[in-house]
């Protein structure tokens, strides 16, 4: 079982950044993938960019290639995503997730979900 929390989001100005955090405890099996979700007022929830936790392969939405980064810290059990050039569409709850890597780009296929953290651009 995981547990996962997120934090440090908030409201900044378009072209700002923030660093999201995401701190997991509990037992994991075998290989995984981590990956973060934003949902958007009116909108479904999307893939935002994932990691594998072994080999740290990243992958990342057309929409924030570029401007987002994603990583980890293995020692830690923490997950990070540093959003630079934020835009007020990038305006979301922002979740972190973990689950399988066949499914990390699936909001429906990842295993376990935080609450999440709002993020708030405005222009």
């Amino acid at each position: 079982q995981v547990q996962l929390v997120e934090s440090g989001g908030g409201l900044v100005q378009a072209g700002g950044s923030l660093r999201l955090s995401c701190a997991a405890s509990g037992r994991t099996f075998g290989t995984y993938a981590m990956s973060w979700f934003r949902q958007a007022p009116g909108k479904e929830r999307e893939f935002v960019s994932g990691i594998t936790w072994t080999s740290g392969s990243t992958y990342y939405a057309d929409s924030v290639k570029g401007r987002f980064t994603i990583s980890r810290d293995n020692a830690k059990n923490t997950l990070y995503l540093q959003m630079n050039s934020l835009k007020p569409e990038d305006t979301a709850v922002y979740y972190c997730t973990m689950g399988r890597i066949a499914t990390m780009r699936r909001a429906d296929g990842m295993d376990y979900w935080g609450e999440g953290t709002l993020v708030t651009v405005s222009s």
